[in-house]
């Protein structure tokens, strides 16, 4: 008889090869290594997703379709909000608990996410020294080389408002073409609209580093990371990262005062 081959939920989602893919190394077996596993498989798999929303958002932007932009937006912001909940559940483990399988761990460290490193190269946010640190196969190395050569979202969002008219050329000709679509937002409503969503956008991510940086050190203290960093120290640097930071500037220059026609 023939086996039957018809598509089945399992088969379509490959349930049996994914629910193989986490692989405790603690012996004997420590019951929340397994969490600590999923947590960082699903994270993996959520930044998959914001790299295909953001490649899309991209080409949306460049075609001027700001509608279909904000949809995606409003997609990674959701995805964004699960990113910072997933610590709510690690944090159901304790220090004592994590330190019980830590050393397993080592060399290997958050810092080498090739993923998280290819969204900050897409949006903008090029540490080239990090990839000093990384070990990368060839296909990992393409995509970030790519993704170091490509225009950015910020470089897309800059071409949209020169496309509208703005001047974006230098620091301060960017300020200013944001302080007038803030100023004059009933003008440049949907302009004024996409520029909350990439703020929006970068605020979850500090949010969401934020909350890491907490945990970190919630969990280790002031221990050195597996992979060989400072740990919560060089975590909490990374809070000093924004990828718009003239969006953030141009808040302070917001008031009563009328922006120049």
């Amino acid at each position: 008889m023939a086996e039957d081959t018809r598509l089945s939920y399992g088969s379509y989602l490959q349930v049996g090869q994914l629910l193989g893919l986490q692989r405790p190394l603690s012996e004997p077996l420590h019951h929340d290594e397994l969490l600590f596993i999923v947590i960082h498989q699903v994270y993996e798999l959520w930044f998959k997703q914001i790299l295909h929303e953001l490649d899309a958002a991209m080409q949306s932007i460049d075609d001027g379709d700001l509608l279909r932009t904000s949809k995606r937006f409003r997609r990674i912001d959701a995805i964004q909000r699960l990113l910072e909940q997933q610590v709510d559940v690690l944090e159901t483990m304790t220090p004592q608990e994590f330190n019980q399988f830590r050393d397993n761990l080592n060399p290997a460290s958050g810092f080498q996410s090739v993923q998280f490193r290819e969204i900050e190269f897409a949006c903008g946010l090029e540490h080239h020294n990090v990839l000093k640190h990384i070990e990368l196969d060839a296909d990992q190395r393409a995509r970030l080389e790519r993704r170091m050569r490509e225009p950015s979202l910020y470089d897309r969002a800059k071409g949209l408002l020169r496309r509208r008219g703005f001047k974006v050329d230098t620091h301060d000709d960017l300020v200013e073409s944001m302080r007038t679509i803030y100023t004059r937002e009933n003008e440049f409503y949907d302009l004024y609209l996409f520029l909350e969503e990439l703020i929006e956008f970068d605020e979850r991510l500090l949010l969401w580093r934020g909350r890491h940086v907490r945990m970190v050190e919630r969990m280790i203290g002031s221990k050195s990371g597996t992979g060989g960093s400072s740990g919560a120290a060089y975590l909490a640097r990374t809070l000093e990262y924004k990828l718009f930071p003239e969006l953030w500037e141009v808040r302070t220059l917001l008031g009563n005062a009328p922006a120049p026609v």
